[in-house]
């Protein structure tokens, strides 16, 4: 039989042959196929005439085909649009069944059909069925309330009551029962990694190996290959390409956990979300905390731009505060006025504390206020500015008549040049005097203004106050061994207090009432105690960068704020790893702070906003701290990437401070 198709023969006119059979031989052509041989064969179709016989040429196959009579026949009556089967009676004649059928003797009332109802089982009944197999499962019935022994099957209940019902022997039953209705749960199989260029027939030419590499390949084991159990061959065409000899192992390696894998439905529980999220109280019965901005603190500045609002303190009686800024200047603000009252060029003391200590022109350009304190303790009024490598103390001249004497003895150290004994903290720290004195604001007060200024090898980046107002840390965090000091303005003495460093400080704090100093470096923060000179705690806080910290007024709890958004909770007698992580802002967290009066806590970012929480610590041990978000404080806007900066809550009111990189300053009240 010829395979070609369906294609024209004119084709094969100039060959041999016209096609190919099934085992791709060709047919050769014969003398009948050339046209030959056509006169012998009309001669004998006029010779089988009358025979009933006719012969025709098949032109595909090349072949003398003979028709039958039959085969006539049917063509006949084709042409002649009669039915093709002379056997087939296209009008039979009706024979009327239900006539000649008596009625009494056979049933039938009628000649319609059944309909298809009558021949399917009922639907109905089915139902009744499976009924009473579920009462029967149950145990809601019997077989003897089924066949009609027992009438009422409350009676059987009650005296079953008090007998023990049967329970499954093995466990695991559940799960058996489940696939035993509903057959072995599907599992995909693994899908197949998407194929690459080392797969393909053609493959670029860095990935055909040479013989040493194949060699080195057979050496490894399968899963160290780079391709696998594959090696990248090159071929001319797709048809050359032959079977994977590996599939076979590939599949079975694929699909082996799963040929493991047990069959076994886990159920899922139907627990409700809402049950899962803890109740918390509204908001607005956690009052009072800061909602909305009542007063806007004008920075007056020379240029196109306003500079930078780095740092913000308020004073203990919450009557003052003080404003550090990118142009090297330290503000003095009246709280509730908004008056600007005095400014001090921080940045000019430090530059005239470097060049007088190395023996320099101290031509330097202008240096940022990073850090500003306010001695924590009422009767101390002086603040301590970070400016380039010096801390700079400035006495703000708003003591009153009680407490005026106390601020000048607690100074007098500080403005004779200080006296460090430990040898090794004299080489890391220097007490530089400053003579220049300005008009205080109280009558009261003898002097305000820089007084002195601390100089260390390094940029200084933080400095923090002890509770009590006569010790201070400072952070430099270049500066290696030193980059810790201690110092208290009342004796005018510096402390080193490690001899090594354990990687860049960052930020550093005082335990409120014991011995007790945190010190935050990029990712831990480790507690020291001073008295026994040896670490007692380190803190894991799971931050890529820690930016700042604060301690609550308890001395129990800490907060840590990162550059990666996070903001971390630690309550430190319960473990080293933070109790709660919150990241709510979109951008690095640059300041947080617990309020010494009220249960609050906030947090400054990048993002412009500040987040207010309700902070509260119980007595009890046994309660766990109450953190709520409360409040969203915007107001500032985003320069240069950076948000707010800082932040300080108002030492007796729910009031708060922020200024960020707008140059702006704003006071957040409770209204």
């Amino acid at each position: 039989m010829n395979r070609i198709g369906r294609v024209p023969l004119h084709w094969y006119d100039e060959y041999d042959h016209i096609g190919y059979d099934a085992h791709g031989k060709k047919v050769i052509k014969t003398a009948s196929a050339e046209g030959g041989n056509l006169i012998d064969q009309a001669l004998a179709n006029a010779d089988n005439k009358g025979k009933d016989r006719f012969m025709i040429h098949d032109a595909l196959n090349d072949k003398n085909i003979t028709l039958t009579a039959r085969q006539l026949e049917l063509i006949r009556r084709i042409q002649g649009g009669a039915y093709a089967h002379p056997e087939f009676d296209g009008n039979a004649d009706y024979i009327d069944y239900y006539s000649g059928v008596n009625p009494e003797i056979s049933g039938l009332n009628s000649n319609r059909d059944l309909p298809k109802a009558k021949f399917q089982p009922s639907k109905w009944e089915k139902m009744q069925v499976d009924d009473l197999l579920r009462k029967l499962a149950n145990g809601d019935i019997s077989m003897d309330y089924l066949t009609g022994k027992v009438r009422d099957m409350n009676d059987v209940h009650k005296n079953n009551k008090n007998k023990e019902k049967p329970y499954m022997l093995w466990t695991g039953d559940e799960e058996d029962e489940l696939d035993r209705k509903k057959g072995p749960q599907h599992i995909a199989a693994p899908k197949l990694p998407p194929p690459g260029h080392a797969e393909s027939y053609i493959p670029p030419d860095e990935y055909l190996p040479t013989e040493e590499e194949i060699e080195q390949w057979k050496d490894l084991e399968p899963k160290e290959r780079p391709h696998g159990l594959l090696i990248p061959k090159k071929f001319p065409n797709l048809r050359s390409v032959g079977a994977y000899e590996h599939s076979v192992r590939e599949t079975f390696e694929r699909c082996l956990d799963l040929y493991l894998c047990p069959r076994i439905m886990k159920r899922r529980l139907n627990i409700d979300p809402e049950s899962l999220v803890p109740k918390l109280p509204k908001a607005s019965d956690l009052r009072p905390f800061p909602t909305a901005k009542c007063i806007q603190y004008n920075t007056p500045y020379e240029g196109v731009t306003p500079p930078i609002i780095r740092c913000v303190t308020a004073s203990p009686d919450g009557k003052f505060m003080a404003s550090g800024a990118s142009d090297g200047f330290v503000r003095l603000w009246e709280v509730e006025t908004g008056r600007l009252l005095r400014s001090w060029n921080a940045s000019k003391a430090a530059l005239s504390a470097e060049s007088e200590a190395e023996g320099s022109n101290g031509t330097e350009d202008t240096k940022p206020v990073v850090c500003l304190e306010w001695n924590p303790n009422p009767s101390h009024h002086c603040l301590l500015a970070a400016v380039g490598k010096c801390a700079v103390l400035i006495a703000t001249g708003t003591e009153g008549q009680h407490n005026a004497e106390i601020t000048a003895a607690l100074l007098s150290s500080a403005k004779s040049g200080g006296d460090v004994s430990s040898a090794k903290a004299a080489k890391a720290v220097q007490w530089v005097t400053m003579s220049e004195t300005e008009t205080p604001v109280s009558s009261f007060a003898g002097f305000s203004g820089p007084i002195s200024a601390l100089r260390t090898k390094a940029e200084m980046s933080k400095v923090r106050w002890h509770v009590k107002g006569d010790y201070f840390v400072s952070i430099s965090p270049k500066a290696g061994a030193p980059s810790v000091l201690i110092h208290q303005l009342s004796k005018g003495n510096s402390q080193q207090p490690f001899s090594k460093a354990k990687g860049e400080a960052q930020a550093a704090c005082f335990h409120p009432n014991k011995p007790f100093l945190f010190v935050a470096s990029q990712q831990h923060v480790r507690v020291y105690h001073l008295v026994k000179q040896a670490m007692v705690k380190r803190l894991i806080s799971g931050c890529r960068w820690i930016s700042s910290l604060d301690i609550h007024k308890s001395g129990d709890h800490l907060i840590v704020g990162s550059l990666d958004r996070r903001m971390v909770w630690f309550d430190l007698d319960l473990s080293s790893t933070p109790y709660k992580t919150l990241k709510y802002h979109e951008r690095a967290v640059r300041a947080v702070q617990f309020h010494q009066r009220y249960p609050l806590m906030a947090s400054a970012s990048d993002d412009g906003s500040v987040h207010i929480f309700h902070s509260m610590v119980y007595s009890d041990l046994m309660r766990n701290p109450l953190i709520v978000p409360v409040k969203i404080l915007r107001g500032h806007t985003i320069q240069n990437r950076h948000g707010v900066l800082t932040l300080a809550f108002h030492p007796t009111q729910p009031w708060i401070f922020t200024a960020g990189a707008d140059g702006k300053i704003f006071l957040y009240q409770d209204i």
